[in-house]
């Protein structure tokens, strides 16, 4: 019997406590063996902690909740008109093959009476880039969470990414982007408050 049939054999509760009695580094050890590295040369002795602390950074969005980032960044208003935040930068990892996608989200909502603290709209991206992802739910996600927080008139989210698991490896095109789009309420109701908030999105100004 091969290892990967022993665990297959486990159970729930036997395989945590294998994965707990491993530490991140040791896997990382391993995965470097698997490759035909000698983890213990000079220039990998450290890099299975690395790779751990880097994974755990990269990851971080798994221990926070929209509470903790939006926090009381709630505040009234007394107006309707289109809130927009552009080109806020996001990184991920794709969890099909653990590579990076990065690029950029571009939030408007309606108000309904309440707006968000500027700076809470890129905290609530990385709340969810900062887990292993597709660009498809984390666009989604993101308009989720704004609803959750805001209850506003209306939500658009839009991300344009690069992936390298199609620049590095498999197709390898490297000029390939990729663009994601949630519409609720308004944004998708009203047919003049979507392209309002297309255009400026899609508009280059700059300051």
């Amino acid at each position: 019997m091969t290892n990967r049939d022993r665990a297959t054999t486990l159970s729930p509760e036997a395989k945590t406590a294998l994965l707990e009695a491993v530490s991140f580094e040791d896997l990382v050890r391993q995965e470097l063996r698997l490759l035909g590295e000698d983890p213990e040369r000079p220039g990998l002795h450290r890099t299975p902690e690395r790779v751990a602390n880097s994974l755990r950074w990269l990851t971080r969005g798994y221990g926070l909740t929209l509470d903790d980032v939006v926090g009381d960044g709630i505040f009234p208003a007394d107006h309707d008109s289109m809130v927009l935040v552009k080109d806020i930068e996001l990184y991920s990892l794709c969890e099909h093959h653990l590579l990076p996608f990065f690029g950029k989200a571009h939030i408007g909502y309606v108000p309904d009476g309440r707006i968000l603290g500027l700076s809470k709209l890129p905290r609530i991206v990385d709340l969810f880039a900062r887990r292993l992802q597709t660009q498809e739910r984390l666009t989604e996600q993101i308009a989720q969470a704004i609803e959750d927080a805001l209850r506003p008139r209306g939500v658009g989210v839009v991300i344009e990414a690069y992936h390298l698991c199609m620049m590095m490896r498999g197709v390898e095109k490297q000029n390939s982007k990729t663009l994601t789009s949630s519409v609720r309420g308004e944004f998708r109701r009203d047919l003049k408050t979507r392209e309002e908030f297309l255009r400026l999105v899609l508009s280059r100004t700059t300051l």
